[in-house]
């Protein structure tokens, strides 16, 4: 396992409590006043969100081993620099996990406004589009994402720790809808009843 591998996974937990605190908007309001407080909270959400993002593309490409598929190997080109080989069929396994990843990710921001999703804060609860589905949209998108670059990739490593991409968005998801609750009451409270975290419901014929 390369060090760079290690040093970007450990930099994603290093987010996390970023993360967390950044949602903590009465928290933050409380000890800092109401119009400092959401400054920080707005900061530490988008550097949460992008440090997050940013560890991702540097697990998927750092140095490990390169899983190929015996018997069918096709490597259509290589990723200059990198010396990474991109096959036909991690091409074409990857592209519905890149494709949904992709369609939940602006589905999320589209819903929220870009904003919202870099900060993580809301003044309502979207009930509309795709929130009417499922309550983390983007969070599923990023989950989504990391299984399909990984498989894009054949970065064994990366495929590896999809649980641990998991927790993470898990617990990040976990905490915003705690501080949502505090923050809405019986209102997120009955959306949450009613609309699955990641995974839509099978519709009734």
């Amino acid at each position: 396992m390369s060090l760079w591998f290690v040093i970007f996974l450990v930099c994603i937990f290093l987010f996390l409590p970023l993360h967390i605190t950044s949602v903590s908007h009465l928290k933050l309001e409380k000890k800092f006043g109401k119009s400092k407080g959401k400054k920080i909270g707005n900061l530490l959400g988008m550097v949460s969100g992008w440090g997050f993002f940013l560890c991702l593309i540097g697990i998927w490409l750092s140095p490990q081993p390169r899983f190929l598929f015996p018997y069918i190997s096709l490597i259509l080109f290589w990723l200059p620099i990198l010396n990474i080989p991109l096959e036909f069929l991690n091409i074409l396994i990857s592209s519905p996990f890149l494709i949904f990843s992709i369609w939940f990710g602006i589905a999320g921001v589209m819903g929220t406004g870009l904003e919202v999703s870099e900060t993580h804060r809301t003044n309502e609860i979207i009930k509309e589009g795709i929130y009417s589905q499922i309550r983390h949209p983007q969070y599923l998108g990023a989950i989504l994402s990391h299984i399909g670059m990984s498989i894009l990739f054949a970065a064994f490593y990366s495929l590896l720790i999809t649980p641990i991409i998991f927790l993470y968005n898990y617990l990040t998801a976990w905490k915003e809808e705690k501080e949502l609750i505090k923050e809405f009451g019986k209102e997120y409270k009955n959306y949450k009843e009613n609309v699955p975290m990641f995974l839509p419901k099978l519709r009734k014929s």
